[in-house]
């Protein structure tokens, strides 16, 4: 079965100045994608290019297996059966919030027409608001509309451009997840574009990073976070340092503050055989592997403190005077500047070769050159 939306190399530019170049994706029917990537990637205007309202310069789009754009070929925006929720909502303020729902039903009589109108409703939790108008509502409730009114005609293929982003934190975390619940509820295709990781993952069952304009990976949030394809994918998911290691033997690595145990990615083995014991690499710790243990005789210096409710992100000073983060049970509240014991607990090892970056220190080799490395 061909996917319902499919990328084969394209790219996008306004004259001689490229928005993105060479991308390459599928999405499954009943999948929900999203390009991730911070402001100005491109990721609105890829948006642009599959519903219609921009050219490709190479490269085609296909829905359901048609091809839909290619240099020299454009099918029209209202013939790719493609439906479209706005950043603004972009409802219209005369019609009530049924009217509004209807508005792009053009086939079928009125009464399956109003049937349609008054099954949205009743999935967006509206049932008793079809009379009421968008200035009555909620943000929140505004954009559940306008996602209805997206929904109506049963589109092969819906775009959500920041859909979010007008709300607040807590509401966005909220409607991310009835907005998922609808469009799996609904089988709907579904891709939005957004900067923010947290409501990428609440949504998304795969997820594309785009990075200046190309795709760094397109991938599970599962992986994106655990098996991050390169070392821009890794800083950019999720919080953590790198620290510097040494490899001492396959699948073990000092970092320092201890020894792990896991896979060497690919990259690590990049113009070498298969990362030799004293290859330089880069360790990523997020603050979850850094687990807080007053036994611990590993200790380190809280140099800073955020609270956030049931946890406290620290930022500790390591004995090297590096630096890593650690998320603690807000019931452990130590001061600025106290030693705090810690041990490493990393489930996930993410592992690059390490190259030359700046504020990046490799560790003294004087115990990696010395003879055979403790096992």
């Amino acid at each position: 079965m061909d996917p319902v939306l499919r990328f084969d190399s394209v790219s996008h530019a306004y004259g001689t100045v490229g928005v993105f170049h060479d991308l390459s994706f599928s999405l499954a029917r009943g999948q929900i994608g999203c390009l991730l990537g911070a402001s100005g990637c491109g990721k609105t205007t890829v948006l642009r290019c599959i519903a219609g309202f921009e050219p490709v310069v190479a490269g085609r789009i296909l829905i359901n297996g048609i091809e839909v754009a290619r240099p020299g070929r454009q099918v029209p925006p209202e013939k790719r059966q493609v439906g479209m929720v706005f950043q603004d909502y972009a409802l219209f303020p005369h019609l009530t919030v049924a009217g509004n729902i209807g508005f792009g039903l053009r086939s079928g009589s009125q009464a399956q027409r109003a049937a349609r109108v008054a099954e949205l409703l009743e999935v967006i939790g509206l049932a008793q608001s079809g009379g009421r108008y968008p200035h009555e509502l909620s943000g929140g409730q505004q954009q559940r509309v306008a996602l209805a009114r997206a929904l109506a005609p049963r589109p092969e293929l819906l775009l959500l451009d920041e859909p979010f982003s007008n709300l607040d934190v807590e509401m966005r975390e909220r409607l991310g997840q009835e907005v998922r619940d609808i469009l799996k509820q609904q089988g709907t295709t579904a891709i939005l574009v957004t900067h923010d990781q947290s409501e990428a993952f609440a949504v998304a069952d795969e997820i594309g990073i785009l990075d200046r304009g190309r795709l760094a990976q397109w991938d599970t949030p599962y992986n994106l976070y655990h098996r991050p394809a390169n070392h821009e994918v890794a800083d950019f998911i999720g919080k953590g340092v790198f620290l510097p290691g040494i490899v001492l033997e396959d699948h073990r690595i000092d970092i320092g503050i201890g020894k792990l145990t896991g896979d060497l990615p690919g990259e690590c083995g990049k113009g070498c055989a298969g990362c030799e014991r004293d290859c330089d690499v880069e360790v990523l710790l997020r603050p979850d592997d850094i687990v807080h243990d007053d036994a611990s005789p590993l200790k380190a210096r809280v140099v800073h403190k955020a609270f956030r409710g049931a946890d406290i992100l620290y930022t500790l000073a390591l004995p090297d005077g590096r630096e890593a983060l650690s998320v603690v049970p807000s019931h452990h509240n130590h001061a600025i500047g106290e030693q705090i014991g810690i041990r490493v607990e990393a489930d996930h090892v993410i592992v690059f070769r390490r190259e030359a970056r700046a504020g990046v220190v490799p560790l003294p080799r004087t115990s990696a050159s010395s003879g055979p490395r403790p096992a």
